[in-house]
């Protein structure tokens, strides 16, 4: 029960930090935004070691490092996804990819369902399928369907979000939030490395800092819930239950950008509702 509540505050936390990123995004560069919040995200993650403790063994560190890589990535491809659009189809796309990677590598890992999760866990898998089903509207209610642009970047940045996630499950139990400093460390520093080399490039726009600070912090505790999670529960269940994130996303793309919910996104907003409550048995 505490693994599948710390999961669905990550995931909570993953979709108002994607939503505030990608409207970030569509105000300047996307590499404006993220050499914003990945440094932001890092510095949440400072204040919090005197508190929850690190220990900076090799595994650790490497696993760490390999998750900012992977982050430094699906900050990149997330935020530019959004930013084109349409949000509330391109969301759940990404959250598809990164669901069934990690449920994949759990159960090669001997990961073991009880009856409850065996159903639960697809018809998680499905109610992420139904979200993104929902008609292709934007605001105001045109036609906003996806560009093949963005379709791929949204494969890429759920490939991306997978590999983050596997890699912080892989660190040492012990390590503390360790994975989590290495692993923002190694992305600020792409990030902030990438920007400047493409300085020129970025435009005159400047950055939305109070957003793009903000989803960096929404982002750091979403990291730091799913890892508390995968340390006390299967990372097959956490990372399915994460991947639901595109309710939040799409809820605030509702309230706030007028987009229209299709009923294929109701109706997987509630196959979530079930989803979560029978994994909750397990």
């Amino acid at each position: 029960m505490i693994a599948l509540l710390l999961a669905l505050g990550s995931s909570l936390a993953y979709g108002c930090a994607d939503f505030l990123g990608g409207l970030g995004a569509r105000k300047a560069h996307v590499l404006r935004t993220v050499m914003i919040a990945a440094p932001a995200s890092l510095v949440v993650e400072l204040l919090l070691w005197p508190i929850l403790g690190a220990t900076f063994s090799p595994g650790a560190l490497a696993w760490g490092a390999a998750s900012g890589v992977a982050s430094a990535a699906a900050f990149t491809l997330l935020y530019r996804t959004l930013a084109i659009g349409p949000m509330n189809v391109l969301s759940p796309v990404t959250a598809l990819v990164s669901a069934v990677l990690p449920v994949t590598v759990g159960l090669v890992q001997g990961e073991h369902l009880s009856v409850a999760g065996m159903v639960g866990l697809p018809l998680a898998l499905v109610a992420v399928v139904l979200v993104s089903a929902g008609s292709a509207t934007g605001q105001g209610g045109t036609s906003a369907r996806p560009s093949r642009t963005a379709l791929l970047l949204a494969l890429g940045a759920g490939a991306a979000i997978a590999l983050q996630l596997i890699f912080l499950h892989q660190a040492p139990a012990g390590s503390g939030i360790a994975p989590l400093i290495a692993g923002r460390t190694v992305s600020s520093a792409i990030i902030l490395t990438a920007a400047a080399m493409m300085s020129r490039r970025l435009g005159p726009d400047k950055p939305a800092y109070a957003l793009s600070a903000t989803a960096g912090v929404l982002d750091s505790i979403a990291n730091l819930l799913f890892l508390l999670a995968a340390r006390s529960g299967d990372l097959s269940i956490v990372a399915v239950i994460v991947a639901l994130y595109p309710a939040g996303t799409v809820l605030l793309a509702r309230g706030v950008l007028h987009e229209r919910i299709g009923r294929g996104q109701l109706a997987g907003l509630g196959a979530a509702a079930v989803a979560v409550s029978l994994l909750a048995l397990t």
